[in-house]
Formats: structure tokens, sequence, C-alpha cells
């Protein structure tokens, strides 16, 4: 179980010195409280005795005054000190696990869904963080607190002590059971949370096609049966508490009889005096909080086991994408940036067969590459081996004259400004969301780029302008619109390879026309990727690769393509036409 727990040692080296002092604390007020039944049979034999006067019973009251008031204190301090630990810890964790998830390469998310990781970043690691706190009190204060109450009442009579203690080890035996029970039980809440916060965020992301589809009902009977999955596992596990708790406190209760039996006994023989058998009652008394708090103690620790599991599966998983240590930065390359693709070949993690074989072609730096290929035949995916979003084989992939393996990677993504077909937009403004990349830049580069993407003619559309929130995901604003803000923010970085895979499909024939004749003008050194169902926007590209089936079927310039008549290219061509000459004619 305590494996789990190796994740949190660096941060327990770290707060060492809270949890030494919080420690002292808590060990202090454990002692002083045994001071207190003390107090109570120096009171109960002075009135036992007879002699009761005002002045007898003063000073243990006083003295229990002042302990109680030195335990609250006390009780502060161990507070400040621990639980701000595992505040702190759990903070520390979570930053950890999120600086993790921003590492850790692409494919990772096509196996993990969001909802589960984020019932992981919160719900796990508040598990963790009780483990941590009220966890650790727990299991230090029953040790400490549970082993000086039983050497004060051995002391004071140990064979009244014994007696008494003779149902202790029964519920020694009942917390292993039910601890090992909890742990079960709690894996299984948390994996119900999990799929509940993905149901909830998936339905929530997806609204306008829930509505769209009159699914509304479907996915409200989804969310309430795997809420009532989730009630019954919780349920579970509180009759598993119902059961245990009721369970400690017959225990004790059963103590306390024995105690009574065996004591009072003892008292009519004298061989106790009252106060004795009302401070072992105390005694008894203030026990039964250290043995509850074993149960508390395993069924935080059960928790934060289970949790740590699931928190340390995402934290174990190592990034496909490697950089090697001997990485180069991309500003060391002296001259152009060249692509080269040589038997560029990828199989996807599962897959019987490659989604690219054989892949050659070469793209000098200020050139435009156009593609084109039905879906499926394997675009994307060229385009995410380019700045390694999924990883080339060795030698596959060249920039520069080198290995595209070679460079660091955050140089690597950085020199390719990508927009991808489905444009993410932050809930945020339209302004932020271009400046996403680049912050910094002047009222005249920005303006600038408003005109290259023609966002300039739909501004009187926008409410508040460029400063009109645009919602999750871009929510409000139209297919053609995102597309544009996702190229201008591209834009913004002033990349040096610019990638558009699909990226004006939205758009308008007109309007992409004249985005295509900006970009071209706008920086006439960078070089371009484009990838398009259109042949009229490809006619621009210096070369044009055809895929089918993730292979090279055709390579060359607009007109080579057009004159291999039997060719896909010139097929496609050749159907777009009569299609935009069909549509004039209406």
């Amino acid at each position: 179980m305590f494996k789990e727990f190796i994740t949190v040692i660096p941060y327990l080296k770290k707060y060492k010195f809270n949890y030494i002092v919080g420690i002292l604390f808590l060990i202090i007020i454990d002692v002083a409280q045994i001071f207190i039944p003390q107090q109570v049979k120096r009171a109960v034999n002075a009135i036992a005795d007879g002699g009761f006067s005002m002045s007898a019973i003063l000073g243990p009251a006083l003295a229990m005054v002042l302990i109680s008031l030195g335990v609250s204190v006390g009780r502060f301090f161990w507070r400040y000190f621990i639980i701000g630990a595992s505040r702190r810890i759990e903070t520390e964790m979570r930053d950890r696990l999120f600086a993790h998830l921003m590492d850790i390469s692409s494919d990772f998310y096509q196996e993990n869904t969001t909802g589960d990781l984020m019932a992981r970043a919160t719900n796990d690691m508040n598990a963790v963080r009780q483990s941590m706190g009220m966890g650790f009190v727990s299991f230090v204060d029953g040790i400490f607190m549970s082993s000086m109450i039983l050497i004060a009442m051995i002391s004071g009579n140990p064979r009244v002590a014994l007696f008494t203690i003779l149902p202790l080890p029964i519920i020694t035996i009942l917390i292993l059971f039910f601890g090992k029970l909890v742990g079960v039980q709690f894996k299984r809440v948390q994996e119900v949370f999990s799929t509940l916060s993905e149901i909830a965020q998936e339905s929530i992301a997806g609204m306008r096609v829930v509505k769209a589809f009159v699914k509304e009902g479907y996915f409200a009977g989804k969310f309430s049966a795997t809420n009532d999955d989730y009630r019954d596992s919780v349920i579970d596990l509180v009759k598993t508490f119902g059961l245990f708790f009721p369970l400690i406190s017959f225990l004790a209760g059963l103590s306390t009889a024995i105690l009574l039996f065996v004591g009072g006994d003892s008292v009519v023989r004298n061989r106790m005096s009252p106060g004795d058998i009302i401070a072992m009652i105390s005694y008894l008394e203030m026990l039964i909080w250290p043995l509850m708090g074993a149960g508390f103690t395993v069924n935080l620790l059960q928790r934060g086991t289970a949790s740590l599991k699931r928190i340390n599966a995402i934290l174990d998983t190592k990034s496909s994408i490697q950089e090697d240590a001997e990485a180069v930065p991309l500003s060391g390359v002296s001259g152009s940036i060249d692509l080269a693709a040589q038997n560029l070949e990828y199989t996807y993690k599962g897959a019987e067969k490659p989604a690219l074989l054989g892949i050659s072609f070469e793209l000098k730096e200020g050139q435009t590459l156009g593609i084109l290929g039905k879906v499926g035949s394997g675009k994307s995916t060229l385009l995410k081996l380019l700045p390694r979003l999924i990883d080339p084989g060795p030698g596959m992939l060249g920039l520069g004259g080198r290995d595209v393996r070679e460079y660091r990677l955050k140089d690597l993504r950085g020199c390719f400004g990508f927009v991808p077909q489905v444009s993410f937009l932050f809930s945020d403004s339209i302004k932020s969301n271009l400046l996403f990349g680049t912050p910094g830049i002047t009222q005249a580069r920005f303006d600038e780029l408003i005109r290259v993407v023609a966002l300039d003619k739909d501004l009187k559309l926008f409410p508040a302008g460029l400063e009109t929130v645009v919602g999750e995901k871009g929510l409000t604003l139209s297919g053609g619109q995102k597309q544009r803000v996702a190229l201008a923010r591209a834009l913004a970085i002033d990349p040096r390879v610019l990638v558009l895979d699909d990226a004006l499909s939205a758009v308008d024939a007109e309007t992409e026309e004249k985005i295509l004749a900006n970009l071209l003008q706008e920086r006439k050194g960078r070089t371009n990727i484009i990838v398009s169902h259109r042949v009229s926007t490809l006619r621009h590209a210096d070369r044009i690769l055809v895929l089918d089936d993730g292979r090279l079927s055709q390579y060359g310039t607009h007109e080579a393509l057009l004159a291999e008549r039997e060719g896909f290219y010139a097929r496609i061509a050749g159907l777009q036409e009569l299609e935009a000459g069909a549509g004039k004619e209406h």
C-alpha cells in the first residue's frame, strides 16, 4: 500500500520542519491531556474522603482549566503546521500534475478522457491532501495517545487495566479488515466520479450538437444513470462506515462495562479508590478517540493510496516524444531551413496498416507546398510529423540539413505556425485569442494581421469589436471567423513555416482567394504548407503532393499535375471546375 506514497516523500522532506513542529505540539497536547483525569481523581478522592472543602477542589479545577487552555493553543499550532503543510503539498502536486500534462505527448489524450483527468486533478488530489493532513495526525496521535493512556491505566492498577483492554485486539482486527474493504470501495467511487465528470464535460462542451439532434433526453438519462451509480457506490462506502464505527463504539462500551465490573469490585475491596476508577473511566473515554483515529487513519490512507495510484499512473507516463540530451537549438542552423522527407512512414499504435508509407519530397525555404488527398489519406498525419507532435523515425524527416529529432522540441515547434481545420479558441476576447502567442506585437502589426486574414470587414458584426468575448471554444463565432482568428494567431508569432491544415475550409472561395493572396505577399521568404480540398487554393503552390491511402500518388507543379489527365489531381480539378461553372449559371 505504502509504495504509492513514494511520490510524496520529496514534499514531506521539503516540509519536514512543519511536520516536526506540528508533531511536537501534538505530543505535548497528548501528554497534557493525560494529566486531566489525574486532577479529576484528586477532586473525587477529596470528596469521597468526607472532608470536602472548596480549597480541596479549587487546585484541581484550576489545573484542568490551565491544561485545557494549553491544549486549545496547541491544537491551533499543530493544525497550522501540519494541515498547512498538507495544503501546500496538494497545491504543489497539482502544479506538478498539470505541468506534466502540458509536457506529455498528444497521443496520451487519445487514450484518456478530459473528465477523468479533471477528476484526478481535483477529487483524487483532495484525498491525497487529507491523507497527508488528518490521516497523518490521526496516525501519530493514535500511537502516542493510546500508548500514554495504556501506560497511565496499567500504572494505576495493572489487573483492572488488563481486563479492561481485552476487547482491543478485536478492534485491531476490525480495523485491518474494514481498511482493505474501504480501499476497494473508494477506488470504485473515484472511477465512477471520473465517468460522471466526463459525461458532464462532454455534454456541455457539445451542447450545440446535443440540441441540434434533440438529444437532451438521451444525455440527461446517461448522466442520471451514472449519477445513480455514483450515489450507490458512495452509499456502499457509507454503509461500511455505518457498520465499522458502531462496532468500535460497542467494543469501547464493552470495555467500560468490564471496567465497572472489575473496577467496582476492587473499590469495594479497597484495592482502588473512587478517584482511581473515575480516572480510569476518563482514560477509557479518551482511548475511544485513538481507536476511532485508527479507523480514520486506515480510511484516509486507503483513500490516499487509491487516489495516489491514479495520480501516479499519469506522472509515471512518459511522453512518447523524447528530446535528445544533446539536442541543438534551431537558431544555430546556418543558412536556409529546407524541409526534406525520405521514405517517411508512420503507423499509429494498435493500427494494422501504416498511415503513411514511402513519402519523399523536398521543400526549399520560401516555397509553398500544397497537399491534396481523400479523407484518411494521411494529410494530417504528415503535418503532425513535421513539428514532432507525433514522432517520425530516425533520418526520415530533415529540416535545415539535420534530422528534426536532433532539435530542441521547443525550438522546432516554435518554428511552425500551425492552423488546424477545427480551430480552438479560448473563452476570452477576440483580441486576446489573436495575441495568444505574442502579446507584445505593435499596433501596426496587429492591424496588418486583421487585414491579411480579412477580419476587418467583420468587426462591425462583433458587439464589442475585437474585445468581444467569444465564449468557450469560440462558440459565438462562425466557423469561418474562428478559422481566420486562428490564422491571425499563427501569423502573429511570425513563423518560419506556416502550416494550414484545410484551415480555410469554412471560408467562402472569394475570401479565401483574398486571404491567400495576402499571405503570399505578407512575407515572401516564409515557407508555406497548405492542405486543401480546393484545387483553386493549391494552384498557388510551387509543388503539390497528392496522397492516396497513405502513399504518394502524385508530386509536381499545378500545370504538370493537370497534364496527367488520368491522375486524381486532374480529375478533382475538372469536377470542381464543372461545379463552379454550374454555380455561375444559377
